[in-house]
């Protein structure tokens, strides 16, 4: 099915549009682990599918995620993209932050350890400025200058250990700042409910950036609306005769040309439903009912 797929690019290479994250293959906090057979089921339908985008960190686990997709890839083709992300660990039950630069070379040793690989195409730093806005404070340990990251991610690209860079959670200012870096993609939250970073899209348009959205459905442990409740997607769904989750995703899609998604999922029904959404039509009428569900939004910062 996505072999025929419309594709965007990334880090100059073209993917496409619908591609895959592994965050659900590792543990959860509150949730019981992924049985290891199913993980790796889902990850190689994935790519039967025609994924070649998969998205991982180290800190999904401890390492879970990235030794599924190792036992269930490797030796990896070479139009896989392999995306991963830095700026916190796995600790006990859950992740700390790890931000500092010596801490984020680190993390990406142990991403090339537990996939099993040379250099990873794309890592992210996933900063803590902008986050979720969630009120936690920063340790003072733990506040590092973005240009002091971009420096060390800068020197392992020179190194031949990581391909490209990328960012996540972070505002217009901190994307400019870093656009010297040669920036290849943004993930940041955003979905058909949440659009406060759609100034944030606009510079990754402007600048050939891919635009990678995280929690496209939103998240159970988010306090923001649910995609999948939202009664005028369930209204669309039912009359397109497809899913909330496809409407959903297929609205992302159709919003901007440079989006590249990376649902994630512990189920290969779910997978598939997922992937189906790329062939998802929305009609001029659907997409203006979705639009105006949050009004204003590209001036919505925020600050």
């Amino acid at each position: 099915m996505l072999r025929t797929m419309k594709t965007g690019r990334i880090a100059g290479r073209d993917v496409a549009r619908v591609g895959f994250g592994a965050m659900q293959l590792g543990e959860l906090p509150g949730r019981p682990a992924v049985d290891r057979a199913t993980a790796i089921d889902v990850v190689r339908t994935a790519v039967e599918l025609g994924v070649n985008h998969i998205d991982t960190a180290a800190f999904y686990g401890p390492g879970t995620a990235n030794e599924v997709l190792r036992e269930a890839l490797s030796p990896y083709g070479d139009d896989l993209l392999l995306v991963t992300k830095v700026g916190a660990v796995y600790q006990g039950e859950g992740r700390v932050l790890a931000q500092r630069p010596e801490q984020l070379r680190a993390q990406v040793e142990d991403n090339l350890r537990g996939l099993g690989v040379d250099q990873v195409g794309v890592v992210n730093i996933r900063s803590v400025q902008h986050g979720l806005r969630g009120g936690f404070a920063v340790p003072a340990d733990q506040i590092a200058d973005l240009d002091d990251q971009l420096a060390e991610l800068i020197a392992l690209r020179d190194e031949g250990k990581i391909g490209a860079i990328g960012l996540s959670s972070v505002d217009s200012g901190q994307l400019r700042r870093a656009l010297p870096a040669g920036i290849v993609c943004v993930q940041n939250f955003y979905n058909l409910l949440h659009r406060a970073d759609h100034p944030v899209l606009e510079l990754c348009r402007e600048n050939g950036i891919a635009w990678v959205p995280f929690f496209p459905l939103g998240s159970a442990t988010s306090e923001h609306r649910n995609v999948l409740a939202e009664p005028t997607v369930l209204d669309v769904a039912a009359r397109l005769r497809g899913t909330p989750a496809q409407v959903g995703l297929a609205w992302l899609l159709a919003h901007d040309p440079s989006t590249l998604l990376i649902p994630g999922t512990a189920s290969v029904g779910h997978l598939r439903e997922n992937v189906a959404a790329a062939f998802v039509e929305l009609d001029d009428s659907a997409m203006a009912v979705l639009d105006g569900l949050v009004p204003d939004a590209r001036s919505d910062e925020r600050k």
